[in-house]
């Protein structure tokens, strides 16, 4: 396929904005599945942070990103990207998306954990996700300067000269090569490594994957977010319990009835990292935890929480009448490849947006429903980018002599889950690294997802402290000051094979 479009990777709310402000140059959309199905966003239930209310603020909002993000955002960063809060929710709107609100017609806001205002829209109640997606994605199919390629796998970055000239594709077991100079990679997140996680499983980081094999820097991959309370239950991905529910005064209890977190500050609403790790050590205790809905909302959650009620209903649980058990899973990668606040990665020609990318916000923990304001504001951002700059010529592409392997992150998933899960340390990470290197040297099924799980792995053993949603036992303290991490895959790999060379202990996992 020839010409110069923007290619565009990932069909979640920052790949469809990026894509629809873009008009009208000409994009090609490519979707490992339909528009918009099988991405995170979707699946979103609790929201979109917007500080628009009239007690709110773009200071205090930001003052609530910076402490969750417990000394690690980038405060220029982060402000930059809040101050476009109004733009991003017009376009959303001017885009079709219906934000609740009430009988005068005004904004209803939600409230979550670690948020000193209620600022959280909702659009379709608890549905966010499924609304906003199915919005944006009807807009781009009645765009004509967008050309979808859906059940499309991405699976190389081509370079000319150290420069983005195409992108290697598979589409029906057919390979082909995209010419474009210009690639924004919006795949989202990384669950897909872990058996427990609240996000689509064939998400694996593929993002992070293809900016690393072209040679983009990572940034602050060991930063991985576990949402407290997932349903605890057999089917995966792990259905999300929003702690918009909490936001409502549902309560944690354990199997003796204990309020366990009330004397944490923040309680149920503290953030994302200290609830989690309250839950993890209860049940590595031998305790059941659940959610206690009944007092707070009772016969009301079915009407304020409709998506989850049926999701607890369909496990025999009715949350008016009965606990809902839960625990915590994968649900946020706060890391990824590093950008600027335009989008814009390492390599020439490449961008990145949303969760797949690293750019200062988040910090060590993701303050929630940031998320999809991130992606709508920096898939707004990157499209600005490339509009108030010259088309860059087309490059010729190199020849391809070879389709990589499918990815198939099976053989990585119980490594991830057992040494890179809430609480680490260093012989476990070490462990880790022993069992993910020789996979992410190999040229078989597993070497994508286990370069994405062994730069976890690596930044996590290289910083020696805890911090945010990295827990460190054997380093609980943090430091005095915080540093950025960024490596590119060359510097993965050597350290991770000088980290198993002065530790050589059996690669198994």
């Amino acid at each position: 396929m020839t010409g110069n479009p923007v290619a565009i990777v990932g069909s979640g709310i920052a790949g469809l904005t990026a894509a629809l402000a873009l008009a009208p140059l000409k994009v090609v959309l490519i979707t490992r599945a339909a528009i918009g199905k099988e991405t995170s966003s979707a699946w979103a239930q609790g929201g979109i942070a917007a500080a628009l209310g009239r007690d709110d603020s773009h200071a205090q909002h930001l003052a609530d990103t910076l402490s969750a993000g417990d000394g690690h955002c980038t405060p220029e960063a982060a402000s930059r990207i809040l101050q476009g809060t109004a733009e991003a929710i017009a376009f959303l709107e001017n885009h079709g998306i219906r934000f609740d609100r009430d009988n005068e017609g005004e904004l209803v806001f939600g409230l979550e954990a670690a948020h000193s205002r209620r600022r959280i829209l909702h659009a379709a109640g608890d549905g966010s996700g499924a609304a906003i997606i199915a919005a944006l994605a009807e807009a781009v199919r009645k765009t004509p300067s967008i050309t979808i390629l859906s059940e499309t796998e991405a699976r190389r970055i081509l370079l000319t000269d150290d420069q983005v000239s195409g992108l290697l594709c598979v589409r029906n077991g057919r390979t082909f090569s995209l010419q474009t100079s210009r690639v924004i990679l919006a795949t989202g997140g990384i669950g897909g490594l872990y058996e427990a996680s609240t996000n689509p499983s064939g998400n694996f980081g593929q993002g992070i994957m293809l900016a690393a094999r072209a040679g983009a820097e990572l940034c602050d991959m060991e930063f991985v977010q576990f949402h407290p309370t997932a349903l605890a239950t057999n089917r995966r991905p792990l259905p999300l319990i929003s702690e918009a529910v909490r936001g409502e005064g549902a309560i944690l209890v354990n199997d003796r009835a204990e309020r366990f977190v009330k004397d944490i500050k923040g309680a149920e609403l503290a953030p994302r990292d200290v609830v989690a790790r309250a839950i993890a050590a209860q049940i590595m205790t031998g305790r059941r935890v659940y959610l206690d809905a009944r007092k707070a909302l009772g016969s009301r959650f079915a009407s304020r929480f409709p998506t989850i009620s049926d999701i607890c209903k369909s496990a025999g649980i009715d949350p008016a009448r009965n606990l809902i058990p839960v625990r915590p899973a994968e649900h946020y990668h706060m890391g990824g490849i590093a950008t600027d606040t335009a989008g814009r990665t390492s390599l020439p020609g490449l961008w990145a947006v949303g969760e797949c990318a690293a750019t200062g916000l988040h910090g060590a923990n993701r303050l929630a429903s940031n998320s999809l304001l991130e992606g709508a504001v920096m898939g707004l951002a990157a499209a600005r980018y490339i509009k108030s700059r010259p088309e860059p010529l087309a490059r010729p592409m190199p020849e391809i002599t070879k389709t990589p392997p499918p990815p198939k992150p099976d053989a990585i998933r119980s490594i991830a889950e057992r040494h890179l899960n809430i609480l680490r340390d260093g012989p476990s990470l070490k462990a880790a690294i022993n069992a993910l290197l020789p996979f992410a040297e190999a040229d078989a099924t597993a070497a994508d997802p286990a370069i994405i799980a062994l730069a976890i792995a690596v930044f996590a053993h290289e910083r020696r402290e805890s911090r945010g949603a990295h827990m460190r036992t054997d380093f609980p303290l943090k430091t005095a000051r915080s540093v950025q991490s960024r490596m590119d895959l060359s510097t993965i790999l050597e350290t991770a094979r000088t980290i198993s060379a002065s530790h050589p202990i059996a690669r198994s996992a």
